[in-house]
């Protein structure tokens, strides 16, 4: 995806309502794009500052958008995690399954 294609998914990033795949593309470009990671920066700190202005609460904005990519970045390694530890648990089940059919027809 291009500059404009990420900057959409701005919005949605910060309603946290990316899926793991886009949510892997975007962290990616946002990491190794200074001009979207400040469009970003701006827009978390007008939509999440406006927001904590309203309820009152004290905040540090620069700490909440670093502690929301860090979060983002935390689910794609527990997404790659899962996916891994799936794709070993249905091999071993093939190989059981393998192991068992050679069983059976070698008795």
């Amino acid at each position: 995806m291009d500059c404009k294609d990420e900057e959409k998914m701005i919005p949605v990033f910060l309603q946290d309502e990316l899926d793991i795949k886009v949510l892997n593309q975007f962290i990616e470009h946002i990491d190794g794009c200074p001009e979207c990671m400040e469009e970003l920066s701006i827009q978390f700190l007008v939509a999440e500052g406006l927001e904590r202005l309203e309820a009152g609460n004290n905040f540090n904005l620069q700490k909440a958008l670093t502690n929301r990519l860090l979060d983002a970045r935390h689910q794609i390694k527990v997404r790659r995690v899962l996916l891994h530890t799936l794709i070993c648990l249905e091999a071993a089940v093939a190989a059981e399954i393998l192991i068992a059919l050679i069983i059976i027809f070698k008795f």
